[in-house]
């Protein structure tokens, strides 16, 4: 097996766990980190909420995962996008840890909350408040920077014809949609996974699924590949 199937191989199988890890992580998450009284089911859910923190890391590392293993393919075509796709992915990725470690502190304040007196729940409330702002802003920005690094890879794509041109521009479409999404989130023209979000990043969700399945089969158009091979030497000449 050559070095450009493996590389195929690595990111569709990066691109399915980000996927997976990142559905588990939000349907553990979100009920209970976005519901009136999250402190005491925070706190009654010790374990549903380590599990959550331990999905949304993996998908973060295979997030960043995707672009470094996408870099020796791309760079040969475009190497400052796709520089900047690795950059920005680590980015998400550096975002969904801190989201990670509000979680957890938000854990912790959950705990204290149900030892605590009536006098000082107020107090943990505003810490809950606060913890939980911190992990939606956080996952909010690293999605914010998931799309600009998608957006980069997907150029490259498109441009090269590594992998079709209709999912490379499907990607392109997914990640403007959900970009637009993430900047009414930004500006709170509507709420973190809201409905409008949620239903905008469906497009995105599905073509990266479609994306994977064309890599583990197809891998890479073997034409594109040798078109950039060709043009190394030159550019070297030069």
């Amino acid at each position: 097996m050559n070095s450009n199937i493996m590389t195929a191989r690595i990111a569709g199988v990066l691109f399915i766990i980000a996927t997976i890890a990142d559905l588990i992580s939000t349907g553990l998450l979100n009920p209970i980190l976005n519901s009136s009284d999250e402190l005491s089911r925070v706190s009654s859910n010790q374990d549903r909420v380590l599990a959550g923190v331990f999905f949304l890391l993996i998908g973060a590392f295979a997030a960043a995962g995707i672009a470094i293993s996408l870099y020796p393919i791309l760079r040969e075509h475009y190497d400052r996008l796709a520089l900047g796709s690795v950059g920005f992915r680590l980015i998400e990725a550096v975002f969904y840890v801190l989201g990670a470690v509000g979680a957890l502190l938000l854990l912790t304040v959950g705990q204290e909350f149900s030892k605590a007196g009536s006098p000082a729940v107020s107090s943990f409330q505003t810490w809950g408040t606060v913890l939980r702002a911190l992990r939606d802003q956080a996952a909010l920005l690293g999605t914010l920077a998931f799309y600009l690094g998608a957006a980069m890879y997907y150029a490259i794509f498109y441009q090269t014809r590594l992998i079709p041109r209709w999912i490379s521009g499907w990607g392109l479409i997914g990640v403007t949609l959900g970009l637009i999404a993430g900047i009414l989130v930004l500006f709170r023209v509507t709420s973190y996974m809201s409905e409008p979000q949620v239903v905008m990043n469906i497009p995105i969700g599905v073509q990266e699924m479609v994306l994977a399945v064309w890599l583990l089969v197809k891998g890479f158009k073997p034409s594109a590949l040798a078109s950039a091979s060709a043009y190394i030497p030159v550019v070297a000449a030069r």
